[in-house]
């Protein structure tokens, strides 16, 4: 599957975690082991980045680097820039958006994430986690929550709030955690990133709101893979953790 190429957008600046793709992790900086684990998916995978020592760290363990330096305001328009100007002419139908922080995301669950949106019709595909309501990230506004049909395999919608809602109480059901990877037809991602910002995903600070809004359709497959994002400096030791696990 040439036609599929992971760009990993990284950003040294950060307000909670300066210089995060940098830090060490079990021996590692954080960029070099999201890399190889997309490179272990087999596809053509790329860090994306404005920062010269981003740049230089990646080019270090021998990664691939590209560097866009626009001023934009978010991953997702960089790799979209990324692809416009590395990709466009190349038989590329899928591009994959990996966070640079998701250290422990596995190759072969993003080979599986492609081959499901290459089988299906979808704009847009991500990654879901089944989680039980009685779970204390269920009411955290930080863990984004999927209202996902597993008939169609078609995501509704996206939220902080806890949802689905037990109206009666005391069921005990199952709710489903969005893990921040998208996978983009290249129509889809160009159309995307062109589109304004739209109330939802100003009220929620969700971009994906911006997508559904906008009629575009969103499919997801489940994975059992754990996976921790690192948002701030105490996440490190966590990570490690579970490395360790």
């Amino acid at each position: 599957m040439s036609s599929v190429v992971i760009l990993i957008p990284a950003r040294f600046g950060s307000s909670r975690f300066p210089g995060k793709p940098l830090v060490n992790i079990a021996g590692k900086s954080m960029i070099e082991r999201v890399y190889t684990n997309c490179a272990d998916s087999g596809f053509e995978s790329a860090v994306v980045t404005d920062n010269e020592k981003i740049e230089k760290a990646v080019k270090a363990f021998g990664g691939k680097v590209l560097r866009v330096d626009d001023d934009v305001p978010s991953g997702s328009e960089r790799i979209a820039l990324a692809y416009e100007r590395y990709f466009n002419q190349k038989n590329t139908e899928l591009v994959i958006n990996v966070q640079g922080d998701e250290p422990l995301l596995k190759g072969h669950v993003l080979k599986e994430l492609a081959e499901f949106h290459l089988r299906s019709d979808f704009d847009i595909t991500t990654l879901l986690r089944k989680r039980d309501s009685s779970e204390m990230d269920f009411k955290n506004p930080n863990v984004v929550k999927a209202v996902w049909s597993p008939v169609s395999n078609q995501c509704l919608y996206f939220s902080r709030q806890s949802l689905p809602f037990d109206r009666d109480g005391g069921k005990d059901f199952s709710w489903y955690q969005h893990i921040g990877v998208y996978g983009y037809r290249t129509k889809a991602l160009s159309t995307f990133v062109k589109l304004p910002m739209a109330g939802l995903e100003d009220l929620e600070k969700l971009e994906q709101l911006r997508a559904l809004e906008n009629r575009m359709t969103i499919g997801a497959i489940l994975t059992t893979q754990k996976l921790m994002g690192v948002d701030v400096p105490e996440d490190i030791n966590k990570v490690e953790g579970v490395l360790r696990e």
